[in-house]
């Protein structure tokens, strides 16, 4: 009886979706992830004055919308670490930076990161001449969060491998919802979070049809702020 209990108990926990509690949208392509007390946030924008302060803070590119200096100013400290491309680089003077190529791999502070080169294939907004990038982040639990950045369904992330995907929807300056749909399911992450949507460029409707079209689990976040 104990035995079928403890087989029981191993089958229910394999078959447990898993957690994305720990990663909090906050709008658009904003996100803030929490490793146990680590807060990492990728592309902060529009936050609430109670954000919590920032332990590592990656930007993917230099617009506005995702490089938001009043922003930072609201969670950043002393201690914060910066990983940014090498246009953001610049404009960081005096601050712990990490300089993110694509293709690269790095330690920032705890939180190891890879930088996935993101750009657009058939519009001028993200050229891949500026080397933009998205982030793999590793948690200290060793799960795998992409977040693409402001880009196309490029040949580098066919070849992605991560847990979770953080991707853009919202078309226009990034890829559809269809698009977006048949990128995660050529790499397949376990779970895909629909992000630049709702502000700027698109719509629930976007995210809700990255959900039919993706093959795996895709989860629609609220968002935070």
């Amino acid at each position: 009886m104990l035995c079928s209990r403890l087989l029981l108990s191993i089958f229910l926990l394999a078959e447990a979706p898993m957690s994305v509690d720990h990663i909090h949208w906050l709008g658009h392509a904003s996100f803030r992830i929490d490793d146990g007390a680590v807060r990492i946030y990728i592309d902060p924008w529009k936050l609430s004055g109670g954000a919590p302060k920032a332990d590592v803070i990656l930007i993917t590119h230099s617009h506005f919308d995702h490089y938001s200096v009043e922003d930072i100013a609201r969670i950043e400290r002393p201690t914060t670490v910066f990983v940014v491309p090498e246009d953001v680089a610049p404009k960081l003077k005096g601050k712990h930076v990490v300089l993110a190529e694509p293709g690269g791999s790095y330690q920032a502070g705890p939180v190891k990161v890879t930088a996935v080169p993101a750009y657009n294939l058939n519009k001028e907004f993200h050229p891949k001449s500026n080397h933009w990038v998205g982030y793999i982040v590793t948690l200290s639990n060793g799960q795998r969060i992409y977040h693409s950045g402001d880009s196309d369904a490029t040949p580098e992330m066919k070849q992605v491998q991560t847990d979770v995907a953080l991707m853009p929807c919202g078309g226009t300056y990034t890829m559809t919802a269809a698009e977006m749909a048949a990128a995660a399911n050529a790499f397949k992450p376990a779970v895909l979070i629909p992000m630049h949507w709702g502000d700027i460029v698109g719509s629930k409707a976007d995210a809700e049809a990255v959900a039919k079209a993706f093959k795996g689990r895709t989860v629609i976040k609220p968002v935070e702020r």
